[in-house]
């Protein structure tokens, strides 16, 4: 029998990376079978998932696009939190406008999910593993919190090695990690609906 891990996702990066796959276009694809793939590529079984995302932004009022953007993520959010193998964390998505262009960032995402990997152990005492799916260094700290408390924390990241590219990434992430692994396309293809 496989041994039990959880699976921490940040909705933000898999958006981002999703879109990159599909040359600008999202493959869609099954956001459960991806992470219980994951695990399984590791010889763990999925014991639960916990995704981490913002919702779009809403102007004052809210523009057509920007309704037709929260109605689809508010569908996706419902059918999601039907499925008990899930725990839905978000934060909010902030705009700022630079030089008279919008820049979005997510905010509080980040900190809920170092919040419920800080007391991982004291919560779930029986998991000796978890997956991680992010890119940020900001997690290094509590990652390494994590490890001393003898959780093996597995990444899984994508990076390219083109200067200012947005998946161009410091290695602290990857090393503060027990070990790491690359996604690749076929990770969303092969859970494609």
């Amino acid at each position: 029998m496989a041994e039990n891990s959880f699976v921490f996702l940040v909705g933000g990066f898999l958006s981002k990376l999703n879109k990159h796959f599909g040359n600008g276009k999202y493959i869609k694809y099954d956001l459960i079978k991806f992470a219980k793939n994951l695990a399984k590529k590791q010889n763990l079984s999925c014991k639960h998932i916990f995704y981490y995302n913002a919702p779009p932004f809403q102007g004052t009022p809210p523009t057509l696009e920007q309704r037709k953007k929260k109605e689809g993520y508010d569908k996706f959010i419902k059918i999601l939190s039907k499925n008990k193998e899930i725990t839905i964390r978000e934060g909010r998505l902030q705009r700022l406008k630079i030089i008279e262009k919008f820049l979005y960032k997510q905010k509080g995402v980040d900190t809920l999910l170092t919040i419920d990997l800080s007391h991982i152990k004291e919560d779930f005492p029986d998991v000796n593993k978890i997956i991680l799916v992010a890119c940020d260094t900001d997690f290094c700290p509590v990652v390494e919190d994590v490890k001393r408390r003898k959780i093996i924390v597995i990444l899984y990241t994508y990076f390219d090695r083109i200067r200012e590219s947005s998946f161009s990434r410091a290695n602290h992430l990857i090393s503060c990690c027990s070990n790491y692994h690359q996604l690749t396309k076929q990770d969303f293809e092969d859970c494609a609906i």
